[in-house]
């Protein structure tokens, strides 16, 4: 069978969504020798029904500033695949939210649920508005609005949202207290709420944890950890902080942070002390990174994320963590990240690097996890918070701990077993992509023509 027209016919349906156009084409590429091997998933047309969502839905957000005047902006939620679980995956409130990145977003977010093992489908949404520079009242003003609408379309046994960029504690406080005041019940429809409130221990941790998790997983293969490594992350945000946290924990120095307007590189390491700093700067005063390098002998490079940064500056590093946004890794920083000793990049964010990135790292044999296995942490936390939502209990802290760990072990393996079946062994990307796929056909097969 000719695969490539898959693409060429997804394609004339989805023109000018270039990033999920890229997160697609990257998957098809990967199934080619799973799908020979299961005919039967090629006659039911599998990988043409997967990279369609099973419905998208568009709404106005109309609201009122703390100026009274009337805003109005985009929602959008993905309702992707639901033959392993109810749909699930986060809401992203930015400007640069557009229908072909929820679109990208929720399809990868298929493979990424399925791979935890855990019971959910893909989906996502979000909306073009910014919480920066926004007052509390402002934030609440448009969450009410928001949820005005999209509480139509969720449920438990539907759709679970959670966070994603722009959407931490306090929007899924809002977003979680209007959704109870409309449909007058306390149920575990949306995931990373407060611990008061039925949130789970490790949530606000659980990304940059998992990841740090995968990495340590991937680099035991070759007889390696994370101690005495230098460690370059992106980012400033929650899964940078906590990806920053897990990799101090295990005896890593953690050189770079970043946000949109600079980066920062901090030679002697982050510390506790510092990283306390950066919690407070970036989640309660929602400053900027620079002011770090005010405060600590940093050196602030100005319009650069850290990628650029490396390659600028020529920074000596072990392992690269993105933990920013999509495609913030092109070709030309993969190979100064090769060029300066990289032996590892783990994605915290989705999709960071983009195709010719990740042709430089398997050209070059770094030790490469991409985001749909490496960031699954989130939402696999997620899905335990789900667990405990209806079994009305509260686990320890370390009991949730241990099961991300476990969780993260098992995609790692997984991926691992698949490469070594289907592709080359090592290739936790192609080894992401098809164990993925496979749980999720095998599910849509069982399930009929639907």
């Amino acid at each position: 069978m000719d695969y490539s027209r898959i693409f060429e016919k997804f394609n004339e349906k989805n023109k000018g969504e270039l990033v999920f156009q890229q997160a697609v084409k990257e998957v098809l590429d990967d199934i080619e020798p799973a799908l020979e091997d299961h005919p039967r998933y090629v006659q039911d047309k599998i990988a043409e029904r997967i990279v369609q969502p099973d419905r998208v839905i568009m709404f106005r957000v109309a609201w009122v500033d703390d100026k009274g005047e009337v805003r109005v902006n985009k929602g959008y939620r993905v309702q992707f695949n639901n033959a392993i679980g109810p749909y699930k995956g986060g809401l992203r409130f930015h400007p640069s939210v557009n229908l072909g990145i929820i679109k990208f977003l929720g399809f990868e977010q298929i493979f990424k649920n399925a791979l935890t093992t855990l019971p959910m489908g893909g989906g996502k949404g979000g909306s073009d508005f910014d919480p920066k520079g926004k007052s509390d009242m402002e934030v609440m003003k448009f969450c009410h609005s928001f949820m005005r609408e999209l509480y139509r379309h969720i449920g438990p046994d539907i759709d679970v949202p959670a966070g994603d960029i722009g959407v931490g504690a306090r929007e899924i406080g809002y977003l979680f207290g209007y959704y109870k005041k409309i449909v007058n019940e306390h149920t575990g429809t949306l995931t990373g709420k407060g611990r008061e409130y039925g949130g789970s221990h490790i949530r606000p941790e659980a990304t940059g944890y998992g990841l740090v998790y995968f990495a340590r997983e991937m680099l035991s293969t070759k007889g390696l950890d994370l101690k005495g490594k230098t460690v370059a992350i992106s980012g400033a945000g929650n899964v940078a902080q906590f990806a920053a946290e897990k990799v101090i924990q295990l005896g890593g120095r953690v050189i770079t942070l970043c946000d949109s307007q600079s980066t920062v590189v901090d030679k002697e390491g982050l510390d506790r002390e510092k990283l306390e700093y950066v919690m407070d700067l970036k989640n309660k005063q929602r400053g900027r990174i620079k002011e770090y390098a005010d405060r600590y002998k940093a050196e602030c490079i100005m319009g650069k994320n850290t990628w650029e940064s490396i390659k600028e500056v020529g920074i000596k590093i072990d392992i690269a963590l993105p933990c920013a946004t999509q495609n913030e890794i092109d070709s030309e920083c993969a190979e100064a990240l090769v060029k300066n000793g990289a032996i590892c990049v783990a994605e915290g964010a989705n999709m960071p690097s983009t195709e010719g990135a990740v042709k430089v790292y398997r050209e070059n044999n770094i030790l490469y996890g991409p985001g749909k296995a490496t960031n699954a942490g989130g939402v696999a936390v997620s899905g335990l918070e789900m667990s405990q939502n209806r079994l009305g209990v509260v686990w320890a802290r370390e009991e949730v701990d241990e099961k991300l760990y476990l969780i993260m072990k098992n995609i790692h393996d997984t991926a691992l077993l698949a490469a070594k079946r289907y592709s080359n062994e090592g290739d936790y990307l192609a080894g992401a992509n098809i164990a993925g796929f496979l749980k999720v056909a095998e599910a849509m097969h069982a399930q009929g023509i639907v």
